[in-house]
């Protein structure tokens, strides 16, 4: 056998593991006895079959970076920030309806409408603020992912697990039809529940964790008021505003329609469909960060531990006081969240970057169809990977990533607002004037956060 056929059978081993692994389940599922319960399986079906794109965005969210801001949230302040939780949930789930609905009626991907209708300049400055943000979040995220691994297996190699990590990415995303890929990023989605299970068995005091939730408490340090703008920029990210733009596309392409022309306007049931999916995966993200807060505050802060800088050390840290299950729970989300962050990462900036120079892409297209796409998703994740070989500490890697991102989020968020609100571009579906307020406010938000990432490092 060839070299080349030897390389693309290894290359599909992961999604064949995975595609035999949904099956089983699906099985399993299907062979329960459903006397009784026909409609509620059937309505759950329904709402499964109908989450797609906002689901996976809004899962791909809670990647081991952020799930290490949120341990420290509550390792260092306990309950007192619970309540984030709650209010970016409507922000995060407002400012990617806007992303989804752009991409639902313009039938191009957020670059793409930025090209068309702003100096190229202004894309430009924002592809390549959001690939370098990207990598070194990839890089960040591929440390974290082989650091939960070996809390599981001690004696396997960092540096092999990151290089097999990587080309467990890569082989999913060039090898995969996207059909399958969709899927997989889907189930890969409930990965999340596992921070859930984690917080619930740590026996939090219910009185307090509603007290806090409903209730803001800060106390305007500098350190926690940084910190809250950690948390705007982890959870209103702009790797998400792009990825979840062209995923709409995609699905419309697999639909069939692989011209813009058939893709432009919407119906108003995709409409409907596309909020309950943005608004239930927004809803998953910010539900996870919840609990991880809560856990970290229950087990972490009441024992006097205050400083964790990776999920990893959450991780290890929860162990003595909160047993096996928690600690397994953790370590194995760290894991699964990199599976569905990562490729959501360098898909972000390939999409990005694609549609800005007019290239063909998407991962409905084979390799040989999207050479530059796939060329940028390659690139993107073999400089994530270097960054763990040259020392660059994870968290630094994180750091130049806030910064990237508090330049491109407040830019890219007025566009999108800007883009939304035009009829001329949006015709009947362009933000409600209330819409546009709160967007703008998101936006100035974000600008804040980011002003105070960057004043953070002098």
């Amino acid at each position: 056998m060839a070299d080349k056929d030897i390389f693309q059978k290894t290359a599909e081993a992961p999604s064949q593991a995975l595609e035999m692994t949904i099956e089983a389940t699906t099985k399993a599922i299907n062979s329960i006895p459903m006397t009784g319960v026909n409609k509620t399986v059937k309505k759950t079906e329904d709402y499964w079959h109908m989450l797609g794109p906002g689901l996976t965005t809004g899962a791909s969210d809670d990647d081991p970076s952020g799930i290490a801001t949120y341990s420290q949230t509550g390792a260092q302040y306990g309950f007192q920030l619970l309540w984030l939780a709650a209010f970016t949930f409507p922000l995060s789930a407002i400012v990617q309806e806007m992303c989804a609905r752009i991409g639902l009626v313009t039938g191009r991907g957020l670059a793409g409408n930025i090209r068309v209708f702003f100096p190229k300049k202004v894309l430009y400055a924002c592809t390549i603020l959001l690939f370098a943000a990207n990598a070194f979040n990839i890089g960040a995220d591929l440390g974290a992912m082989a650091k939960g691994i070996q809390l599981l297996g001690p004696h396997l190699n960092f540096s092999m697990l990151v290089i097999a990590l990587t080309i467990f990415c890569l082989g999913l995303q060039i090898f995969t039809p996207y059909s399958k890929y969709a899927r997989y990023l889907k189930w890969l989605a409930m990965v999340l529940l596992a921070y859930v299970f984690s917080a619930l068995l740590a026996h939090l005091n219910w009185h307090s964790v509603a007290h806090y939730a409903v209730i803001p408490h800060i106390t305007f340090n500098k350190e926690q008021l940084l910190l809250i703008c950690a948390i705007l920029g982890t959870t209103i990210s702009p790797y998400l505003f792009f990825w979840q733009t062209s995923q709409e596309i995609e699905e419309q392409v697999m639909a069939g329609k692989t011209s813009i022309q058939s893709r432009l306007g919407a119906k108003k049931k995709d409409i409907k469909d596309m909020r309950i999916d943005t608004w239930s995966g927004i809803f998953l993200s910010n539900l996870v960060m919840f609990f991880i807060i809560a856990a970290c505050a229950a087990i972490l802060f009441s024992h006097g531990i205050t400083k964790i800088t990776t999920a990893a050390q959450a991780a290890e840290a929860l162990r003595p006081f909160a047993g096996n299950a928690t600690f397994f729970l953790f370590a194995a989300g760290i894991i699964g969240t990199g599976l569905l962050a990562i490729p959501v990462l360098a898909g972000s900036s390939s999409y990005a970057l694609s549609e800005s120079l007019g290239w063909r892409g998407g991962l409905n297209s084979k390799l040989k169809r999207a050479r530059a796409f796939y060329g940028v998703i390659i690139i993107s994740m073999l400089v994530g990977l270097g960054l763990n070989f040259i020392g660059l500490d994870p968290i630094k890697a994180l750091i130049y990533s806030a910064v990237a991102n508090g330049m491109v989020a407040p830019l890219v968020l007025f566009l999108i607002v800007i883009i939304s609100s035009n009829k001329k571009i949006m015709g009947d579906w362009a933000n409600h004037r209330s819409t546009t307020i709160i967007g703008w406010i998101i936006a100035s938000l974000m600008a804040v956060a980011g002003i105070a990432a960057i004043v953070s490092l002098f």
